[in-house]
């Protein structure tokens, strides 16, 4: 299945030539306080967040193994319908980034920590349009806030965290609210479960979900919620 997405597997085999330069972030998580300022209780039953943090088979394949969520969907937000496809999200030039709709149950988890795992485990939030060996403005760092207050929410956090001095370098992740979210291809969906040993997978997304197990174990579950089980639509 790697076949279907040779950018990254040049981008990889690149990366690993020039010594490894840039994947190291991939295999560490890093410890950092929840969020001082989180959402209001909900009354919905369920409500979604939108986050881009690189390549979304990492993104998903974290919060598929998170409690309390019940989908996650990889996508395209940021840009128009009529590109939201991956042969044009590729170009660079279409204002999308590879992101994912989480759906959870805010009885279980808030969104505040949803953004928490995000920022600890997900993703490197302090790598400019890059995750990895992955370039371009497709994998930027960003939240695609759904309401008012997941915005504050996050802007408060990513003040919060910067004040913490716990990252080497500044957050750039970008909040962009009034984006549409754009499910992706059938074959991205559940990548990281259906492909365990893609050469890809092994070295950048799989130590995210160990990560999420070693540093949320509370919030961890073993088995995740697929897309193929939960419905494209949740």
């Amino acid at each position: 299945m790697l076949s279907s997405r040779p950018i990254h597997l040049l981008a990889l085999l690149a990366t690993l030539l020039a010594g490894g330069a840039g994947l190291a972030t991939a295999k560490e998580g890093i410890e950092i306080p929840p969020p001082a300022m989180d959402g209001a209780a909900a009354m919905a039953q369920t409500e979604t967040a939108i986050l881009a943090g690189g390549c979304f088979w990492g993104v998903q394949g974290v919060f598929q193994h998170v409690k309390g969520v019940t989908n996650a969907v990889s996508g395209y937000a940021g840009g128009e319908a009529g590109t939201a496809n991956y042969g044009m999200v590729g170009s660079d030039t279409t204002g999308h980034a590879e992101s994912v709709k989480i759906t959870f149950d805010p009885a279980q988890i808030s969104y505040g920590r949803i953004l928490q795992i995000y920022f600890s485990v997900a993703h490197d939030p302090t790598q400019l349009n890059r995750q990895g060996p992955d370039k371009g403005t497709q994998y930027r760092s960003a939240i695609f806030p759904v309401s008012n207050e997941q915005a504050k929410v996050a802007k408060a956090y990513i003040a919060q965290l910067d004040q913490t001095k716990l990252f080497e370098k500044p957050i750039v992740t970008t909040i962009e609210p009034d984006r549409a979210f754009y499910p992706a291809e059938d074959y991205h969906q559940d990548y990281l479960t259906l492909n365990p040993t893609s050469l890809y997978i092994i070295y950048n997304d799989l130590p995210k979900v160990e990560n999420l197990k070693q540093l949320f174990p509370a919030l961890y579950r073993d088995d995740p919620v697929l897309v193929s089980e939960a419905g494209m639509s949740n």
